[in-house]
């Protein structure tokens, strides 16, 4: 039998309270709403294992296309815990990393929408301008800039 091989990553998943206020805050950060569904049934708790569930999906595309954002709102079964506001050392998944071509405006116009710097941000080995971002419902995203050699020189 032929070892089964990774062909790419489909989508991160994030489960908000607002999904309204959701896309439009990873709007603001610069992904595309490529769709908006309701999933729900037997059939899609099978796949969850939480058994009949009504969910309201809404998938984030970046402007390459490559990458996608799963939002997801819980109608039913409602959420059983919350991680939302966790420190950024805590088990589990943690946050989701963009690359930005300019931190300082991309972190100026979030925090206008009530994001919150986490820290601050750091120039990492003369590589990347990194920091971290709490944003809507508190989610955790990264914003990394790579600093190009004609940065370096100024």
């Amino acid at each position: 039998m032929t070892k089964s091989k990774l062909l790419q990553m489909n989508n991160v998943g994030i489960v908000v309270e607002s999904l309204d206020n959701a896309i439009s805050f990873f709007t603001e950060v610069g992904l595309e709403l490529e769709g908006r569904a309701m999933i729900e049934g037997e059939w899609a708790g099978q796949v969850t294992g939480l058994g009949n569930q009504s969910v309201e999906v809404a998938m984030m595309v970046t402007p390459d296309g490559h990458s996608r954002l799963e939002l997801s709102r819980f109608l039913s079964p409602t959420t059983i815990s919350d991680h939302r506001t966790t420190p950024v050392n805590s088990l589990g998944y943690l946050r989701v990393m963009f690359a930005v071509d300019n931190i300082d405006e991309l972190v100026t116009r979030l925090q206008k929408h009530g994001a919150e710097l986490v820290g601050e941000i750091v120039n990492y080995e003369n590589s990347y301008r990194l920091c971290y971002v709490r944003g809507i419902e508190g989610i955790l995203i990264g914003l990394a800039e790579e600093i190009s050699s004609k940065k370096i020189k100024q």
